[in-house]
């Protein structure tokens, strides 16, 4: 993995290297796992017969099941959940998503049904990639939720930890030290 990071730029290759970086690795393979899931209950329900809506809000439940479970993974997370804290929140978050992906099922099935003849393999594409960008809209706001909000680190008295970085789209330029790359040059 190191030598598949140290292949791209070097700005993007620090930010994978921070622990926010580190953290939204993990969220990926969560999510892709998740979508992968979805995609192919999406299929499943949409071949049993199920509108469009109901396809959609029934496909992200089964990709929320996968989230959950790979998402304490993601976290670290360990023994049971604190229902109050963590459990009942992502399902709020994740419903949420459903309705967005529902939405997004039923957008994919209007626009398929204008563009191809029912349950063909291009009605089945259509929706299939409307979904998917569904999901790539909510996939940046659980990460932001759950990575900030439900999963943060706390203090013993439940405020959140130190901030130790921050998400930037600008990063700042500093020269580094040739002996020391943690250390910045004077």
């Amino acid at each position: 993995m190191s030598n598949l990071i140290d292949k791209l730029p070097a700005s993007v290759a620090n930010r994978l290297r921070t622990r926010v970086g580190k953290q939204f690795g993990r969220f990926l393979v969560v999510a892709a796992a998740a979508v992968i899931s979805s995609e192919i209950a999406l299929f499943a329900f949409g071949a049993m017969g199920l509108g469009g809506a109901t396809s959609g809000v029934c496909a992200a439940a089964v990709g929320a099941l996968v989230s959950y479970v790979l998402s304490r993974w993601a976290w670290h997370r360990k023994g049971r959940p604190n229902l109050r804290k963590e459990t009942i929140p992502f399902w709020l978050v994740s419903a949420g998503a459903w309705i967005v992906l529902g939405l997004a099922s039923k957008l994919g099935h209007t626009i398929a049904n204008d563009a191809a003849a029912a349950k063909t393999m291009k009605w089945y594409v259509i929706i299939g990639a409307v979904y998917l960008v569904g999901n790539c809209v909510t996939f940046v706001a659980r990460f932001l939720i759950f990575h900030y909000v439900l999963f943060a680190d706390r203090n013993a008295d439940g405020a959140p930890g130190p901030v130790e970085e921050a998400i930037s789209p600008i990063a700042a330029a500093v020269a580094m030290s040739e002996d020391n790359p943690e250390e910045p040059r004077q």
